[in-house]
C-alpha cells in the first residue's frame, strides 16, 4: 500500500478543534494497525515559533530532533504516542527561507521564482517527505482558516497534492462551525454552508465536514448540510465539545469519522481496537465521578511563572498534571500565580494552601525573583517542588543564596557581571548570535545516581528528556552545593552538565529540578515518572 493522504482545513473562526480532531483521527488509525505521521502547517511568517512570545500562540513544543513547534504537535504526540519530528512543523517563514536559499544558490537556473510552482512544490515536498518515512497515512492539519490569505499557499498546494494522486489515496476533512441559538433552539447551517462555499472556490471539495457544535446534530440538519455542502449524510461528523480532552477520538469514533476515511482511502482495516483507550477513559471518568463529591481528597498545585495570562504557555505542563493525577488516583486543583507578585513579604500567604508547587520554564528577568522566593518557601517549608528548566536553574541559585551564603548569586542571563554565576553561559552556546533555533535543543540522554530519587522515580538509570536552553549548572561550584546538600542526581553521560538536582528524602518530602522539559513526554496512558512523583508528594502533604 503507497502512503495515503489525508488534509485537515477549518473555517468560520479558530478555534474550532482541527489540532484535535487530528490527532484524534490518528489514534483511531494507529487503533486500526495503520503507522500514522501527523503534520501542521502554521501561516505565519516566522519560520518557527522558537523566537515568539508564548502570548502569541501558546507553549513553543520540543520534538526529539529538536524542531521548536507550534502546540498542536504535543496534542499530536499525547494521542498517538508517535515521536514526531521537523518535517512535522512547517510555517510560510521556513518555506520561503528555503525557497529564497535555493534561488540564491542557483538552484532554479535563472527562471523567476514564483509563489506557484516554487511555493507550492516547496510545500508539497514537505507532505511527501513525511510520506517517505515509512508512514501509511499522513494527516496534515492547516493552520487558520479558509479564506485567509495567508492559508492560501498551503490550500493550493494540497489541491495539488489530489491531483497528482490516486482520487482514493487522498481525502480532505473540514471543520467548520455549527453555532447553537438557544433563544430559537436552532442549530444554524449557514456558517458551514459558507466556509465550504469559499474552500469550494479554491478547487477543494471537502469529503467530511467534522462540525463543531455543543449539541447532537438532529437528522434534518445533518440532511440539509449534505444537501448544501454536497457531501454524503454520512460524512457530515458532529463534534460535540467533550468533558474529557482524550473522549473525543471515542466520540469521534461512535460518529463514524475513521470508519468514513477508511472507506474513502480503501483502507482494508477498517475495525478498530479501541480497547486499551477506552479502558483509559473508563478509568479516568472512574476518578472525576468519585472526586465531584466535595469531601474526596483532593490537592492544590500552583503553577508560578511569567506567562500566566495565557493558560496554553504551558499547556503540556497542565496536561501532564493531569496525567498524573489520574496514575495517583486524585483530582488536581490547578492554580497559575504570577512570580512577578510573590515576594519575600507575600511568599507565605499566596502559597501556603498549596499541595505542591512547580515552576517552570522561561526566558527573561522578568519575575524572577519571585520564582525564587517560592522555590524558597517551598525548600524551606518542605510543600513538594518541582522545578523545570528555569524552575532548575532558580532552584540553584536560591539554594546558592540562602544556605550557602553566597553574595551577588545570580544567573549570567540575567546579570552577566555577577560574582557568583551559579548558572552561565553553555560553551558552544558563546558564539552564538542568532536567537532562532540555536539553543540546546531536542532529546539527550541522562545517567542517574541509583541512590537517587530522580532513579526512584525512572526506575531506569538512563534516560532522554529534552530541551531547550542556552544556560547550565556552573560546574565550578558542584562539590562546595553538594557538601551543602543540594545533591547532583542525574548528568549528562560525560558528566559534564548537570541534568538534575534534588534534595534528600530525609530533609525534604519531594525537590527536584531539572534542566530538560519532561513535560514534552508525558502521555495520558504512560504519565511522566517527575509529575507522578509530585502529584503522589502532594498526595501525602495534603
Amino acid at each position: 500500500m503507497g502512503t495515503k493522504y489525508v488534509f485537515v482545513t477549518g473555517g468560520v473562526v479558530s478555534g474550532l478543534g482541527k489540532g484535535i480532531t487530528a490527532a484524534s483521527l490518528g489514534r483511531l488509525l494507529k487503533n486500526r494497525g495503520y503507522k500514522v505521521a501527523n503534520q501542521k502547517f502554521d501561516p505565519y511568517i516566522n519560520v518557527d515559533p522558537g523566537t515568539m512570545s508564548p502570548y502569541e500562540h501558546g507553549e513553543v513544543f520540543v520534538t526529539d530532533d529538536g524542531a521548536e513547534t507550534d502546540l498542536d504537535l504535543g496534542h499530536y504526540e499525547r494521542f498517538t504516542d508517535e515521536a514526531l519530528s521537523k518535517n512535522s512543523s512547517v510555517t510560510t517563514g521556513r518555506i520561503y527561507s528555503e525557497v529564497i536559499e535555493r534561488e540564491r544558490r542557483g538552484d532554479y537556473l535563472g527562471k523567476t521564482v514564483q509563489v506557484i510552482p516554487h511555493i507550492t512544490n516547496a510545500i508539497k515536498e514537505k507532505v511527501y517527505a513525511l510520506g517517505q518515512t515509512g508512514a501509511d497515512i499522513v494527516i496534515t492539519e492547516i493552520g487558520g482558516t479558509v479564506g485567509d490569505i495567508e492559508s492560501l499557499p498551503f490550500l493550493e498546494a494540497i489541491r495539488q497534492v489530489g491531483l497528482e494522486n490516486n482520487p482514493e489515496d487522498v481525502i480532505y476533512l473540514h471543520v467548520t462551525l455549527l453555532p447553537y441559538i438557544s433563544g430559537s433552539n436552532e442549530l444554524k447551517s449557514k456558517p458551514t454552508q459558507h466556509s465550504v462555499k469559499e474552500l469550494q472556490s479554491i478547487g477543494i471539495k471537502p469529503d467530511i465536514l467534522v462540525c463543531r457544535t455543543e449539541v447532537p446534530i438532529p437528522n434534518s440538519i445533518r440532511n440539509k448540510i449534505a444537501l448544501f455542502c454536497n457531501v454524503r449524510p454520512e460524512n457530515v461528523i458532529a463534534n460535540q465539545t467533550a468533558s474529557n480532552l482524550y473522549e473525543v477520538p471515542l466520540m469521534l469514533e461512535q460518529e463514524g469519522l475513521a470508519l468514513e476515511v477508511c472507506k474513502h482511502l480503501h483502507l482494508e482495516r477498517v475495525n478498530a481496537n479501541n480497547k486499551k483507550w477506552e479502558e483509559m477513559i473508563e478509568h479516568f471518568k472512574k476518578i472525576d465521578n468519585e472526586y465531584k463529591n466535595e469531601n474526596k481528597q483532593k490537592v492544590k498545585i500552583a503553577i508560578v511563572g511569567k506567562y500566566i495570562k495565557l493558560e496554553d504557555s504551558y499547556l503540556s505542563v497542565v496536561e501532564s498534571i493531569k496525567h498524573a493525577s489520574y496514575a495517583n488516583e486524585v483530582e488536581s486543583q490547578i492554580k497559575f500565580i504570577d512570580s512577578e507578585t510573590v515576594t519575600k513579604e507575600n511568599a507565605k500567604d499566596v502559597l501556603k494552601e498549596f499541595d505542591g508547587i512547580i515552576v517552570p520554564g522561561g526566558f527573561g528577568n522578568r519575575g524572577i525573583e519571585g520564582k525564587i522566593q517560592t522555590i524558597k518557601y517551598a525548600r524551606e517549608n518542605k510543600i513538594p517542588f518541582l522545578g523545570i528548566c528555569l524552575g532548575m536553574q532558580m532552584a540553584v541559585v536560591e539554594f546558592a543564596r540562602d544556605v550557602l551564603k553566597l553574595e551577588d548569586v545570580n544567573s549570567e542571563e540575567f546579570e552577566p557581571e555577577c560574582k557568583n554565576p551559579l548558572i552561565h553561559i553553555m560553551e558552544t552556546q558563546k558564539n552564538v548570535y542568532k536567537k532562532g533555533g540555536t539553543m540546546r535543543l531536542g532529546a539527550y540522554p541522562c545517567i542517574l545516581k541509583k541512590d537517587s530519587l530522580a532513579y526512584k522515580l525512572y526506575g531506569m538509570e538512563e534516560i532522554t528528556e529534552r530541551h531547550r536552553h542556552r544556560f547550565e549548572y556552573n560546574n565550578d561550584y558542584r562539590e562546595k552545593m553538594e557538601n551543602a546538600g543540594l545533591k547532583i542526581a542525574g548528568t549528562s553521560p560525560d558528566g559534564s552538565l548537570v541534568e538534575i538536582v534534588e534534595l534528600d528524602e530525609k530533609t525534604h518530602p519531594f525537590f527536584i529540578a531539572g534542566q530538560f522539559h519532561p513535560e514534552f513526554k508525558s502521555r495520558p496512558d504512560r504519565p511522566q515518572p517527575l509529575f507522578v512523583g509530585l502529584i503522589a508528594a502532594a498526595k501525602r502533604h495534603k
